[in-house]
């Protein structure tokens, strides 16, 4: 494996290899498998499991890391193609991506979405710019459209919970005080979709997922025996579900408008998840978050310290996955 950044560069069957992997480094660590590996991680954005689990993850398996967080101890760096660097950047991705690159074994990069143009956002504009200059394996810590470490250990997290591979799965959208990027819900959506659970978005008018997401959802669900529709109908979506999967995202219809979609969101106080939502879901339904979350404004402190809340075993699992994808990217012996 050379690059680690969408699910759907992979098969159904090779992502299931990555979790049976997972599960066997669970049962018999190797300690020693990745000794004398170094992974470079570079965060453009916050994180705290994204950190911290390929940090232990690299650690677990003998390796080691770095951190580089632009701007907080380096120089900072321009990320747009054609700038006039006459700002506060000192330093270009196009140099000093490749330097950090030629010090470590594998890169991980984190690159939220720009936020102001869908089209730039869904085409990856950005961080396709910054993988084109390196040439060691490479592995998305989150980009403008997706999240496939979160993904990978979602799946598995589902897997070890034994939900059924053709249950029920509703994303839902939650409130937050301000617009989200769209990489999480796109990515789950296509994560449960592979996975070949019957899909449903649950979201208010003006936060559609964009059709070219959608549309690449219904692919993969179409290949795995599953579905993928959209409705605002919260009794509809929740009747028989096995699982409720909450996230924030902004709205697809003023995308890049913060004063639009802030307009939009102030009636939506309502979609904050409550013990009720549950009333018409399955007797064993399970809550995801894939977290940080807001507590009492996007889920209720009920459910998430409730016995439905699987949030703190969905955290694990990104370390858990994620050894996977460094054991099968730098060990020699897989």
């Amino acid at each position: 494996m050379h690059r680690f950044l969408d699910l759907a560069d992979f098969s159904r069957e090779e992502i299931t290899g990555l979790i049976d992997l997972a599960n066997r480094l669970e049962r018999h660590p190797e300690p020693h498998a990745l000794a004398g590996r170094i992974l470079g991680l570079v965060f453009f954005n916050p994180s705290l499991r994204t950190l911290a689990s390929f940090q232990a993850g690299m650690a677990r398996l003998g390796g080691t890391s770095f951190v580089i967080t632009p701007g907080q101890g380096t120089w900072q760096l321009e990320t747009r193609l054609g700038a006039v660097m006459n700002g506060a950047a000192a330093e270009h991705v196009r140099e000093g991506l490749p330097v950090l690159a030629s010090y470590c074994d594998a890169l991980g990069i984190r690159a939220f979405a720009e936020g102001r143009d869908l089209a730039r956002d869904l085409a990856e504009t950005q961080f396709g710019a910054m993988a084109g200059v390196i040439d060691k394996p490479l592995i998305n810590l989150e980009s403008a459209m997706n999240h496939p470490c979160q993904s990978l250990a979602d799946w598995k997290t589902l897997d070890d919970l034994e939900v059924p591979r053709h249950g029920k799965f509703v994303l839902s959208w939650v409130q937050h005080p301000r617009a989200l990027p769209l990489a999480v819900p796109a990515a789950t959506v296509h994560m449960a979709a592979m996975r070949g659970m019957e899909v449903v978005v649950l979201r208010p008018e003006g936060y559609s997922l964009p059709p070219a997401t959608m549309d690449k959802a219904r692919a993969a669900a179409a290949a795995a025996g599953g579905s993928v529709r959209e409705t605002a109908d919260r009794d509809d979506a929740l009747a028989g579900a096995q699982v409720l999967y909450a996230k924030e995202w902004g709205s697809t219809a003023h995308y890049g408008d913060a004063e639009g979609d802030a307009s939009l969101r102030t009636s939506l106080g309502g979609w904050c998840v409550t013990p009720e939502w549950f009333d018409r879901a399955a007797a064993g339904c399970k809550f995801m978050h894939c977290l940080p979350v807001r507590r009492n404004v996007a889920v209720t402190d009920a459910v998430l310290d409730g016995p439905r809340s699987i949030v703190q075993r969905e955290a694990y699992n990104r370390m858990t996955a994620q050894m996977a994808v460094l054991h099968r990217m730098l060990s020699h012996g897989v």
